[in-house]
């Protein structure tokens, strides 16, 4: 067993590490053979010390081992395959909700025409809806007016990479049509949007914000795409992303904070957050792997939900990590996010990682029926959102909410997070080999061609056992949950972020103050697995007792 064992640690890496080592025999052969200086080499990268009768007899089957891989590499792997493995974020034991109960959002008094249409800018999706729904705007007027918008700020953002003119005009226009033949579908027919630009949308680019694959037009649309034109919504622009989903630095730029042009946006889901922020557009769809919603939503003061992993397919996104990947909506409010992650979730019978349970949100939920926790430790620490946040936490105990205090489950969590290394690097394993990685924008140490390449020399055994340790992670986050409903994070400057994505919990990030230089701050509630519900009627409370969410950067 020792050394079959020894021999799946170093397998993935002996083509890079022969290299490393710089020790190899003459051969005439286009890869150098394996040699035990080779293997040496291995050894001190991974930790390991095997005796020399030992590095002898692992040669052969190590150099039949990369000639597998040489053959496995012909077979075409489109980013769009996903491995044999389904990471499932369910604990033993753990029930869920079955009844489904109707959607039920805030009634809205009559909602007029504001006297300086710039402001209708930034009306939620849900004043916006009802101002269709009475016909006091069409769809094909909201469409232009948006469009206008996107022309005149886009540029100053760099947060758009398609402007999807005429397909938006024939959506609205379509809309409008069934609108007055009494075909109304709901709160999201005729409203404008973007979508992150790792959403495929059939006959325009498809570029995931990087050089390589900025031509790229894949002839698909993605799930949350086709659940969006069925709920009757209007696609106006792809929107920009860091590249690859990272950052905000993308092939044309980089993405601009609407509070401070001379700042970024954040990411990944850069433009998604500028473009609702600064009232391009009503929503826009983000994702995230770790922290590409919440980070973005956090620098812009926009709303973001991240819903737990396995509630919305991700059929037709790009794949960066297929255990940690997700999609939720960009918007002004909470509710505006419910309104959109009804259209989205539920399966779609490609994505096999989702679910199919309820989402019986209720605006008139009450606090007093929720159990909420808070991270106390957390928050006492010295962080940079710390008087905004603790202000929060007053708030919400003057309406009422006695929170109880829990702590993160004390396990090496920033560590696991090498996980997306690894998946990562098996999603973009040709434009590494290929060497197209150098025609990325950024090349620094913490940028994806690096990531990717130490992908590459990571140890299979070691990524599975991090996903060991995640196993216990999802267990002791259960019983840390088990008698609370949401509890309140730090945004930043806490395990939270890393925690929650790895475990796959659902979070609404929303805006709770501004610092001295004007820019946003925000605080994070997150809930049970699939808990998205509750999770966001108690972030709507808060939210309704405050007004960060109405205030607005000024552009011009």
């Amino acid at each position: 067993m020792r050394p079959t064992l020894r021999r799946l640690l170093i397998l993935s890496l002996f083509c890079t590490v022969s290299f490393l080592a710089g020790a190899f025999l003459n051969s005439t052969a286009d890869t150098p053979p394996i040699t035990k200086e080779a293997i040496k080499g291995a050894e001190i990268l991974f930790g390991l010390d095997f005796t020399s009768a030992e590095e002898d007899s692992l040669i052969d089957g190590l150099q039949e081992q990369r000639e597998a891989y040489e053959r496995i590499r012909k077979v075409k792997l489109p980013n769009e395959v996903a491995p044999a493995l389904l990471f499932n974020p369910i604990p033993p034991g753990m029930t869920f909700e079955k009844v489904r109960r109707p959607f039920k959002v805030d009634r809205l008094s009559k909602v007029a025409l504001p006297a300086n249409r710039d402001d209708l800018a930034f009306y939620s999706v849900h004043q916006l809806a009802e101002l269709i729904r009475t016909r006091k705007i069409s769809s094909e007027e909201l469409t232009r007016f948006y469009l206008d918008r996107l022309r005149k700020y886009g540029p100053k953002l760099e947060c758009i990479i398609t402007l999807t003119e005429d397909l938006a005009m024939h959506q609205a226009r379509k809309a409008d049509q069934e609108i007055r033949a009494g075909k109304y579908r709901g709160l999201l027919h005729g409203i404008p949007y973007g979508a992150k630009d790792l959403l495929a949308k059939s006959g325009y680019k498809t570029t995931w914000g990087s050089v390589p694959y900025k031509d790229q037009v894949i002839d698909t649309d993605a799930t949350v795409i086709r659940k969006l034109e069925e709920a009757g919504a209007v696609l106006a622009a792809k929107l920009t992303l860091g590249e690859l989903a990272m950052g905000d630095v993308w092939f044309g730029g980089t993405t601009r904070n609407p509070w401070n042009l001379k700042q970024g946006s954040s990411g990944s889901s850069a433009g998604s957050a500028a473009a609702v922020s600064a009232g391009l557009l009503p929503f826009a769809i983000g994702t995230e792997t770790l922290g590409s919603i919440v980070s973005p939503a956090t620098v812009c003061g926009v709303t973001g939900l991240r819903p737990t992993f396995g509630r919305v397919s991700r059929t037709g996104a790009m794949a960066l990590s297929w255990s940690m990947d997700k999609i939720g909506p960009m918007c002004r409010t909470v509710e505006d996010c419910a309104i959109v992650f009804n259209a989205l979730y539920g399966p779609d019978g490609k994505d096999l990682t989702v679910v199919d349970l309820p989402f019986n949100y209720d605006s008139n939920t009450k606090l007093s029926s929720l159990r909420i926790g808070y991270l106390k430790k957390d928050f006492e620490k010295n962080y940079g959102f710390k008087s905004f946040d603790s202000t929060a936490i007053a708030k919400l105990r003057t309406l009422g909410v006695e929170l109880v205090p829990i702590e993160l489950p004390a396990l090496p969590i920033r560590d696991l997070t090498f996980i997306i290394s690894v998946e990562s690097a098996a999603a973009f394993d040709e434009l590494t080999r290929s060497d197209r990685d150098d025609r990325m924008v950024r090349q620094i140490r913490q940028a994806w061609p690096t990531i990717f390449r130490e992908g590459q020399l990571a140890s299979a055994v070691q990524y599975l056992q991090a996903n060991r340790v995640r196993s216990l992670l999802i267990g002791q986050m259960a019983e840390k949950m088990k008698n609370i409903d949401v509890y309140l994070s730090p945004s930043w400057g806490s395990p939270n972020l890393a925690l929650t994505n790895l475990t796959g919990h659902p979070c609404v990030v929303l805006p709770n103050g501004f610092t001295k230089a004007g820019t946003p701050t925000s605080i994070t509630f997150v809930g049970q697995l699939y808990g998205e519900a509750k999770l966001l009627a108690a972030a709507k409370a808060y939210q309704d007792a405050t007004e960060f969410h109405t205030k607005h950067p000024k552009l011009d």
